[in-house]
C-alpha cells in the first residue's frame, strides 16, 4: 500500500523563460508557504516529475517545439490515478499557437496571463495542489482496493490448493471399497476415514463462504486442547497417497509423553500435511521423509525432514513468501501454486508458534521445524468419529419428498432416507414436485433452495398453499448460510434450514422436531 505522500510530491516545479523570472516566481511561492523547485531545462523538469511533484508551472516560451512533445509523453505515462496540474504563464496579448496546443493536449491545465497579480498566482497554485491531494487520496484508495483484492485472491488460491488434499484419501477409500468389497466390519474404517476428510473439506468450504474475514486479515481458529500425536496422524493420512505414489519411506518418531496444545486441530493438520506434501513433492522417487516430535521447554517441536532437492541459502528466507517456488526444479515436479508454505507460516504464527527452514544446500534435502506452545491442560480433544447409525433415529415414519435439480444429490439422499424406513419420492424440479405433492400425502419435504426456474422458496410457498400443506414439515437445503438467506428462507415458510453438505445428525434432529 502507498505511504503518505512525501514533501517532494507537493513541490511546484518551475520552468520559466529566464533565470530572473524563476527566482522571482520562486520567491513569491515561498512567501505563500509553497515548495518551489527551479528546473534548468525541460529534461531537468521531467526528471524531477518522476521523483514527485504537486504541480508544474511553465512559461509559454518554453513549451514550443520538442519540449511540448516531451512533456506530452511524460504526462501520458502517468499512473491511472494521476493527472498532474499544469499552470502556464502566458504572454500578454492574443492566444498563441503554443497556448492553443496546451489547451488541446492537457486536461488539467490553467493558463494565467502575464503580468499577473500575486493573489491570482497563489490561488491557482492552491487549486492545483488541492486537485493533486485528491489524486493522492485516490491512489491510496486504489492501492487499498488492490491489496484487499490480492488478499482475497490469495485466500481463494489457498483454499483451492487445500481442497485437493482431502480428496486423495477420499478417492483411495472409494477405490478400496469398490475393489475389495469388504465386510461391514472392515468397511467401518473406510467410512470413518471418508467422514473425517469430508468434515475437513466442509471446514475449508466454510472459510470460502466467509472470505470477507480474510480481506480484513482475520482467520478464526476453533481453539481447544489438541493432542499433537492425533494431529500428525491425521496429516499423515492426508499425505500418505502422495508419499506412497512417489515410493518414499516415511518414518515417524512421536516421543514418549503425549504433547497437548491449545489450537485448531484442522488448521494444525493442514500445517503438517502441507509440510509432508512439500517433502514428498521435492524429493526424488525412493527418498526418505522423517517426522520427529519432541518437547523443548514449554514448546512442542516438530521437524519434517527429507532427502530431496534442498534449498539454496537465498531461498531459506523467501521460501515462505506467497507464490514462491523452489528454483532449479521442474514445473511438473513443483505443481501447485506456491502457496502451501505461506499457509504453514500463517497458521503456525496464528497459534503463537514459529516455523523455519534449514538446508545444507541444493541436493542436500531440507528440514522444516515447527515450534508450538504447549497447553497447561492435559485433556486433549480427540478427533470426532462419525456418528454410528445407532445414534440416529432407528426409523423415519411417513413419506419424504426430496427435491433437488442435482439428480445424484436427490437420488442418494432419498436412498439414504429409505434405508432408515422412510417412503421416499424424488423430484428434480419445482413443477414435478408439485405434481407429486398433489397426488401423494407428503409428510416431509426436503427442498434444495437454489434450483433453476421455480426455486425452493417459491416451491415452499406453493406447497404450503396446497391442501394439507400447513401440516407438512419443510426443510430447506442450501449452500448459503448468510443472514439474508436465512431470513428469506424463514419468510418462505420453512421449518428448518440446513447447510450443504447435509449433516445427517442435524437432519435427524430436525426430523425429531429439534
Amino acid at each position: 500500500m502507498s505511504e503518505v505522500p512525501s514533501e517532494l510530491e507537493y513541490r511546484i516545479l518551475l520552468r520559466t523563460a529566464t533565470s530572473r523570472d524563476a527566482m522571482m516566481a520562486s520567491a513569491v511561492l515561498q512567501r505563500a508557504q509553497f515548495d518551489p523547485a527551479i528546473c534548468a531545462d525541460m529534461a531537468d523538469l521531467l526528471r524531477e516529475m518522476s521523483v514527485g511533484a504537486g504541480a508544474v508551472m511553465l512559461a509559454e516560451e518554453v513549451i514550443a517545439g520538442p519540449a511540448m512533445a516531451e512533456l506530452k509523453v511524460a504526462l501520458a505515462s502517468q499512473g491511472p490515478w494521476s493527472d498532474l496540474p499544469v499552470i502556464v504563464l502566458a504572454r500578454q496579448g492574443a492566444d498563441s499557437r503554443a497556448i492553443a496546443d496546451v489547451m488541446d493536449e492537457f486536461a488539467n491545465v490553467t493558463v494565467i496571463e502575464r503580468p499577473m497579480r500575486v493573489a491570482s498566482l497563489v490561488s491557482a497554485v492552491r487549486t492545483a495542489l488541492r486537485s493533486r491531494r485528491r489524486q493522492y487520496e485516490l491512489r491510496r484508495l486504489l492501492d487499498s482496493l488492490r491489496d484487499a483484492d490480492q488478499r482475497k485472491t490469495e485466500f481463494l488460491a489457498t483454499l483451492a490448493h487445500e481442497l485437493r488434499n482431502p480428496l486423495a484419501p477420499l478417492s483411495t477409500a472409494l477405490s478400496l471399497l469398490a475393489r475389495k468389497k469388504p465386510s461391514a466390519e472392515e468397511s467401518v474404517k473406510y467410512y470413518e476415514l471418508m467422514g473425517r476428510q469430508v468434515e475437513h473439506m466442509v471446514r475449508l468450504v466454510n472459510d470460502l463462504m466467509e472470505v470477507s474475514r480474510i480481506t480484513r486479515g482475520k482467520i478464526e481458529l476453533q481453539v481447544r486442547p489438541v493432542l499433537l500425536d492425533a494431529v500428525i496422524d491425521d496429516a499423515i493420512e492426508l499425505s500418505r497417497p502422495l508419499v506412497e505414489r512417489a515410493g518414499h519411506t516415511l518414518s515417524v518418531e512421536l516421543g514418549g509423553e503425549p504433547l497437548v496444545m491449545r489450537g485448531d486441530a484442522v488448521r494444525l493438520t493442514q500445517v503438517f500435511s502441507n509440510l509432508l506434501n512439500n517433502a514428498a513433492k521435492y524429493t526424488p522417487s525412493g527418498g526418505r521423509i522423517t517426522v520427529v516430535a519432541r518437547q523443548l521447554d514449554r514448546h512442542a517441536v516438530v521437524e519434517v525432514g527429507d532427502t530431496g532437492t534442498g534449498l539454496s541459502p537465498d531461498m531459506l528466507k523467501s521460501i515462505f513468501d506467497m507464490f514462491v517456488q523452489v528454483s532449479g526444479t521442474s514445473k511438473a515436479a513443483q505443481g501447485g501454486l506456491g502457496i502451501g508454505l505461506t499457509l504453514v507460516k500463517s497458521l503456525v504464527e496464528l497459534h503463537g508458534g514459529s516455523v523455519e527452514a534449514a538446508s545444507e544446500g541444493l541436493g542436500e534435502g531440507a528440514t522444516f521445524t515447527v515450534r508450538l506452545p504447549l497447553a497447561k491442560t492435559t485433556s486433549p480433544a480427540r478427533p470426532r468419529a462419525i456418528a454410528s447409525q445407532d445414534g440416529w433415529a432407528p426409523s423415519i415414519e411417513g413419506v419424504v419428498l426430496v427435491v433437488d435439480d442435482n439428480r445424484d444429490a436427490a437420488d442418494s439422499l432419498a436412498e439414504l432416507l429409505g434405508t432408515m424406513g422412510a417412503a421416499t419420492l424424488v423430484a428434480y424440479g419445482g413443477e414435478e414436485a408439485l405434481q407429486l405433492a398433489r397426488s401423494n400425502d407428503i409428510d416431509i419435504a426436503v427442498l434444495d433452495v437454489g434450483m433453476p426456474g421455480m426455486d425452493g422458496c417459491d416451491l415452499a410457498r406453493h406447497l404450503r398453499a396446497e391442501p394439507g400443506g400447513a401440516q407438512m414439515m419443510l426443510i430447506a437445503l442450501t449452500g448459503w448460510g448468510q443472514q439474508g438467506y436465512k431470513e428469506r428462507i424463514a419468510a418462505a415458510g420453512f421449518d428448518h434450514h440446513l447447510l450443504k453438505p447435509l449433516s445427517l445428525p442435524e437432519l435427524m434432529t430436525a426430523l425429531r422436531g429439534g
